[in-house]
């Protein structure tokens, strides 16, 4: 159950405490680490470090889990997906690296497929590079890329939760092409992070970079990895924080790119356990959890509930569809009714319906949350 400590902390402050059943949600906090993960965060506030070092070191370690040639911990997968860009765009060349935003004169060329454009392509544009958007609504072909393809290109961009898009070529046909033209490919895979064999897949594909995010594997909200060839992320590592702060006269841009000592070990710790874990109970877990739920409504007039079995950052989620004739009131209610109850809770939207991520819920909250859905829809 939540406790009346984390409530009332809120309550102080005069906002709102949620249970989050929707996800790794940003706009809600994002996750709620192990306490294995705390504690060694806890160890870490003991003694300062060179960060430039830890830095390093926690990379290594990373790209040894993922089986990359390299890696750097970032504050989240967006901020990797910047530094990535950057790095397609100077390499190592520090004068490049100190007039980013500005472009004038360098590889400043973004391509994405027509059909995989999503809200997290500005993190690639941040840094003074134009978005070129191939192909059309009916999808994008092969002799469109090739000509995308060219010699202005700093990268591609692939958001790999949009493969199965409409007419999407497949990333390793995009691979391929782009590596014909030594075009770097810049994968978001933020939360790709499960089967581990897809999580590990990336790097061992060719992918030259990878963004992943911390949230979806028990790390923090404001971590992620950036992975993949070691060229590239000796190219990125210096435009981050410790980049700009060592660096005594051409600085790059990624000063507000900062992260604590305790964010990059527990990011480390995280990934320790998420490629050790036994993923098969974490999941059976899950099931069981959102059984709690499903008992409380299935049968209920007008719903129907579906457990959907997937991969990436949420595994297992429970879909609940509501018919409004026979329930007597519709899906948009229902969230409505559960956000602005007390405790507030949040939950996905679907076509008419609701989705319930029980990833994000304290143990037993889903009692709280299974209650308030039947009080609701009975």
């Amino acid at each position: 159950m939540q406790s009346a400590t984390a409530i009332s902390v809120f309550e102080q402050l005069g906002v709102k405490p949620v249970i989050n059943a929707r996800g790794h949600n940003t706009v809600l906090g994002g996750s709620t680490p192990s306490a294995r993960v705390k504690a060694a965060m806890d160890q870490a506030d003991r003694y300062f470090v060179e960060m430039k070092d830890l830095l390093e070191r926690s990379g290594e370690i990373v790209a040894d889990l993922l089986g990359a040639e390299a890696a750097y911990i970032t504050p989240g997968a967006a901020a990797a997906m910047a530094l990535g860009t950057a790095a397609c765009i100077t390499g190592t060349d520090v004068e490049k690296m100190a007039r980013l935003p500005d472009t004038t004169g360098l590889k400043s060329r973004v391509l994405l497929q027509f059909n995989q454009q999503y809200s997290y392509q500005r993190a690639c544009t941040i840094v003074g590079t134009k978005l070129i958007l191939v192909g059309d609504e009916r999808g994008t072909s092969k002799d469109q890329l090739a000509a995308a393809l060219d010699d202005q290109t700093a990268c591609v961009l692939y958001p790999a939760h949009l493969e199965d898009a409409t007419g999407v070529l497949r990333l390793e046909t995009v691979l391929e092409m782009a590596h014909q033209r030594e075009i770097p490919v810049l994968v978001d895979a933020a939360g790709q992070v499960y089967p581990i064999e897809r999580f590990k897949s990336y790097p061992r594909m060719g992918c030259d970079l990878i963004a992943f995010g911390g949230k979806y594997i028990g790390g923090f909200n404001s971590s992620g990895i950036l992975c993949g060839r070691k060229a590239l992320i000796d190219a990125a590592v210096p435009q981050g924080f410790i980049g700009f702060e060592t660096q005594t006269q051409r600085r790059g841009f990624g000063r507000p790119l900062k992260l604590d000592r305790q964010e990059i070990i527990g990011l480390v710790v995280a990934l320790q356990d998420w490629m050790t874990m036994d993923h098969d109970r974490r999941l059976a877990d899950l099931e069981r959890r959102l059984d709690v739920v499903r008992r409380q409504v299935d049968g209920l007039p007008g719903v129907s509930v579906n457990l959907i079995r997937g991969i990436g950052s949420s595994p297992r989620t429970l879909e609940i569809a509501i018919d409004p004739k026979a329930a007597r009131r519709d899906a948009a209610a229902v969230i409505e009714g559960l956000r602005d109850g007390s405790p507030s809770i949040a939950v996905g939207a679907i076509e008419g319906g609701l989705r319930i991520n029980v990833a994000t819920v304290w143990e037993g909250d889903e009692e709280i949350v299974a209650r308030r859905l039947r009080a609701l829809l009975q």
